[in-house]
């Protein structure tokens, strides 16, 4: 793998580091932590929708059955429950069935955290 760094990149960390093929073998290392990518990935992809991003909203203050996120959302049974089996899927939230109901509940608190920053950044506008 080492052969498809340009020559331009290896003179560059020849210029840079004392020892460049150990610099160049922790890049690979950090380039190839595919899982620990695909995992963040399923979380944005999950938070970059505006009902997933308000069913997170909704529940904030507690567990919900499906049947209040559809009042919340104003949006049929089937779309709320596909924006939940994506939450669910990126383990932001969690579910409980109780008889014939099933509840959501935030599934760790970092994801309050992340709704929180991204409100912290997407500033006034």
């Amino acid at each position: 793998m080492t052969d498809t760094v340009p020559e331009s990149t290896r003179q560059t960390l020849e210029r840079l580091y004392e020892n460049p093929e150990d610099r160049l073998t922790s890049l690979f290392e950090i380039a190839e932590d595919d899982e620990q990518v695909d995992a963040q990935v399923m979380v944005f992809k999950a938070l970059a929708n505006e009902y997933r991003v308000r069913i997170l909203n909704a529940l904030r203050d507690g567990e919900m059955c499906a049947c209040e996120l559809q009042v919340v959302l104003d949006a049929p049974q089937s779309t709320v429950a596909s924006h939940l089996r994506e939450l669910n899927d990126a383990g932001l939230v969690k579910k409980r069935r109780q008889g014939k109901w099933t509840y959501y509940r935030i599934g760790d608190t970092a994801a309050i955290q992340l709704l929180d920053m991204a409100a912290a950044l997407g500033g006034d506008r």
